[in-house]
């Protein structure tokens, strides 16, 4: 019986109370990507985690032998506009930060104690599951979530829609209207 409060790097990382086997604690999700866009798949996985958690961290990754279309900077704007657009109560359990080391670490690092990850096939689940048993025999405290991708955006891969926004094609229907937006500028589509 009694109360536990975890504090990592200056924030309050889990809430525990533990009266007669009851306890109650704080759901971090880490939501790892490029976004690379962020497409309307991001989006939807993101909704989903905000349904169950009560922060989530989406957080890019910067990867030093890769030149992204959009830096850091753009790519947490971008999120950060998207996440407004959902209501003050939604964005406020919203952090935007990078990572550049493994995954359960930076996780660990924020607070985290679910990786969220989205699925659109097999395909995806079969290499989800490999990395989720690897996280998990790293960090065993932190679990990971999948999230099905919905129907509608299923399809969706960053890569094609940065692929199809070069070529001169029509992303409207898979990316977010900022985002297209500022598609749009980088690549004058």
């Amino acid at each position: 019986m009694g109360i536990t409060i975890a504090v990592g790097e200056g924030r309050i990382s889990a809430i525990e109370v533990n009266f007669e086997h009851g306890f109650v604690m704080k759901r971090v999700a880490y939501y790892p990507g490029s976004f690379d866009p962020l497409t309307n798949g991001h989006v939807d996985v993101l909704l989903q985690a905000l349904a169950l958690c009560d922060e989530v961290v989406v957080a890019i990754g910067i990867h030093p032998g890769k030149e992204p279309m959009f830096s850091f900077a753009e790519r947490a704007e971008l999120i950060r506009r998207i996440v407004a657009g959902q209501g003050e109560a939604e964005a406020a359990r919203v952090r935007v930060e990078s990572f550049d080391n493994l995954v359960v670490h930076a996780a660990r690092d924020a607070g985290a104690n679910i990786l969220v990850r989205g699925l659109r096939d097999g395909t995806d689940l079969d290499y989800e599951m490999q990395m989720a048993g690897m996280n998990g025999v790293m960090a065993p405290d932190i679990k990971t979530v999948f999230f099905p991708a919905s129907p509608q955006v299923r399809a969706i891969t960053a890569t094609l829609v940065r692929q199809v926004a070069r070529m001169g094609g029509d992303v409207a229907p898979f990316v977010p209207p900022p985002v297209l937006e500022a598609l749009r500028a980088k690549v004058g589509a």
